[in-house]
């Protein structure tokens, strides 16, 4: 149960001044976080989590002559005359102003006479605040932000929060609710350490809350620093502590050592035509270890695209299977799913090991047929998508669950699906090279093992840039490609994240290309069926297109080893690591292979240096930690696109060492004060409320 204390905080907004049933659509549309997934619409504790990005400052008071070109300033003016525009024309009305230094137009397009009558009497002074243009060296102010008399000027808002908005929603209008906010915000107990408060000079979550939406200057780094760097702690220890929760409960199901044999390894062994990497061997090795403790495996399986993830998690199975359990391997999609199936089969028939394949897609007896033997026990081996822990899927002993691609998936899932099984020992993998940072942050529960080479006969990509405006040579070039042999991969642009501008971006694309090099090009969205997205792979794989037209669906895990060439359009728009994920999907045969980044100028700062260091390196684990210090926080890693929680009151390119802080501190906490009973126990069970972190609070034992 959430504590009474916070009810206001999960309160509708409908509840606040000027947010009726309408505005509050466009609040759930701007905030989006648990409770508007759920469909149950924004709360003030979303709000308050909605940060300021900026300020608008008017506390420059230059004089009208002295006004720079484009700065906002704020004027004390005496109201000199009107001059309205000549009835039925377009032109301005205009009010000019003077001071001791000189006279302004205040320029308004289409106002009511009498409105501005009254607002700007002349012969009287105002206070007028807003952004100075020089037009044929006069200076004029456009439909001014703020016109106040001299009472009124304590009022003014000298320094304003500037928020992120939606369309119907202005920063202003956001601070308005905001503050409205603020005043039903209890205070809470507190829940950090008074020494640690102490050492860095840090208010309490109220008056954070309150520093954080008032900056003086930019937000995080001025004089509010030490609000948002308790807020971004708060968030920390939250998730740590649930993090520690979800990793203690685990660990103390204990299980029966499962003791491999390695009668089935070694047939795997002998039957590849290459030997494992150093890092292959150490991460099979730690799985083994693992394996044959009583304590239940929680291990990540971190390796770039292509440093032979699948192998390791086939071998992982196959040691299960040795000492006597069932393994499951799972992937995010039915296109992943069925690629695992093609890789793993070949090895699976090598060791005489039974498998079967269980998405959304088998239907009738073959999927009784699937369901008796995992229950009766005969087939060993599992691979699918989520309907492995949806609905009646039961196991006889499932020994060991593999989770292909883990950011796809919340701890939420893992649990349900580890709980198929008696104390279920877990392998996840990841493509996705992340930062030690937020390899602390994602994924704290769990051991880490690393592939750091790629197996050998893999050719390093050649990593081109080239500017759109030379698409005649690049289509060109590639038709020369195909007619030599060659596949091709062509990355239609990412619209502003909607699916629907992206289909429309890749149809086009495919159209254009079909009519120049005719039937051998290819097409594959996530709008297509299963049957319709697997022929189209099937077609490219198999030769009888070259050249497969795609939206970012093709990121993860695709496997055609005979394609070279990547063409990546409106490269600008990706984050790095989606332009590693996708570069990697050639260069996996034995061939050279080529990566071609096609990007539309003038390119930002951030957009070149992103580019270039794509060019520099196909190092992801360097990608990564650059994708860090570029993006700061908000958007690492393409969170967005990957599924990785995003923080949101932290900025990891601010506050990154306070999360190492916050982990040791959470278990720290647990180990003293395992079911949060103290005084300082019970605060942080409200902490963890107020966070949506509810798993953690449901794997505290009651007390």
């Amino acid at each position: 149960m959430r504590p009474d204390i916070l009810t206001p905080l999960f309160a509708s907004l409908t509840g606040l001044p000027g947010v009726g049933p309408k505005t509050a659509a466009l609040y759930d549309r701007l905030l989006d976080g648990v409770a508007v997934e759920a469909g149950a619409g924004a709360r003030l504790v979303d709000l308050l989590f909605h940060l300021p990005t900026g300020i608008v400052d008017r506390r420059l008071r230059p004089g009208v002559a002295r006004a720079p070109e484009g700065a906002i300033v704020t004027l004390h003016l005496t109201i000199d005359r009107h001059r309205p525009p000549p009835r039925h024309s377009r032109a301005p009305y205009k009010v000019y102003g003077w001071d001791e230094t000189g006279e302004i137009a205040l320029v308004y397009f289409s106002p009511r006479a009498d409105w501005l009558a009254k607002l700007l009497p002349e012969g009287e002074k105002r206070w007028v605040s807003g952004k100075v243009e020089w037009f044929n060296g006069a200076p004029q102010m456009v439909h001014p932000d703020h016109v106040v008399t001299e009472a009124e000027f304590e009022k003014l808002p000298l320094v304003e929060p500037v928020y992120p908005q939606t369309e119907g929603l202005t920063s202003r209008a956001i601070g308005r609710t905001v503050k409205a906010a603020l005043d039903h915000c209890p205070r809470l107990p507190e829940w950090q350490d008074p020494d640690w408060l102490a050492r860095h000079r840090s208010p309490d979550f109220r008056a954070a809350l309150v520093a954080v939406h008032h900056p003086e200057g930019i937000p995080g780094e001025g004089a509010d620093a030490p609000a948002l760097a308790r807020l971004a702690y708060d968030e920390f220890l939250a998730q740590q502590l649930t993090l520690s929760l979800v990793r203690a409960s685990a660990k103390r199901a204990t299980k029966t050592p499962r003791i491999a044999t390695g009668v089935l390894t070694d047939r795997i062994l002998d039957a590849l035509p290459y030997r494992l990497t150093g890092s292959q061997e150490a991460a099979v090795e730690d799985i083994r270890r693992d394996l044959a403790t009583p304590e239940r495996m929680l291990r990540l399986l971190q390796g770039d695209v292509g440093a032979g993830k699948t192998l390791v998690a086939v071998l992982a199975c196959a040691m299960a299977i040795e000492a006597g359990g069932q393994a499951a391997i799972m992937a995010p999609t039915d296109l992943l799913a069925r690629q695992h199936a093609r890789s793993l089969a070949p090895l699976a028939e090598a060791a005489g090991i039974d498998w079967a394949i269980l998405t959304g897609r088998e239907k009738g007896r073959e999927r009784e047929r699937v369901l008796e033997g995992l229950a009766n026990g005969t087939i060993r081996l599992l691979v699918g998508t989520h309907a492995l822990f949806q609905g009646p899927v039961d196991f006889a002993d499932l020994g060991l669950a593999v989770v292909d691609e883990q950011h796809r998936f919340g701890v939420h899932q893992r649990l349900a699906l580890t709980a198929k099984g008696r104390a279920t020992d877990l392998l996840v993998m990841t493509a996705t090279p992340i930062p030690r940072t937020l390899m602390m942050s994602f994924f704290g529960d769990l051991d880490v093992s690393r592939l750091t080479e790629k197996p050998a006969g893999r050719q390093p990509i050649a990593t081109r840039l080239a500017s759109a405006d030379r698409m005649g040579e690049i289509v060109d070039a590639l038709g020369r490609a195909i007619a030599e042999g060659q596949k091709v991969y062509w990355v239609s642009p990412l619209v502003e994240e909607s699916e629907t501008l992206d289909l429309a971006a890749a149809e086009a694309r495919f159209a254009d290309l079909s009519r120049t090099l005719g039937p051998v090009v290819g097409l594959v969205h996530g709008r297509m069926k299963a049957e319709e997205k697997d022929a189209a792979m099937r077609a490219f794989q198999e030769g009888e297109t070259r050249l497969l037209v795609a939206t970012t669906v093709i990121e993860v895990g695709v496997d055609v080893p005979d394609a070279t060439i990547m063409v990546i359009e409106h490269a600008e728009r990706f984050g790095l690591a989606q332009l590693h994920q996708l570069r990697g999907r050639v260069g996996r045969g034995s061939e050279a292979s080529s990566c071609l980044l096609v990007y539309k100028a003038p390119l930002t700062e951030t957009a070149k240096a992103r580019l270039e260091i794509m060019r520099a390196t196909e190092d992801g684990f360097l990608i990564a930690e650059e994708d860090l210090k570029l993006r700061g926080g908000g958007e690492v890693l393409g969170t967005k696109q990957s599924g990785l929680p995003g923080f949101r009151l932290a900025r990891l390119d601010l506050h990154a060492d306070l999360l190492e802080t916050a982990r040791d501190d959470a278990r720290l906490i647990l180990a003293r004060d395992p079911d949060l009973t103290s005084d300082r126990g019970r605060a942080l069970r409200v902490l963890l409320h107020l966070f949506d972190q509810d798993q953690g609070v449901r794997l505290i034992k009651a007390g």
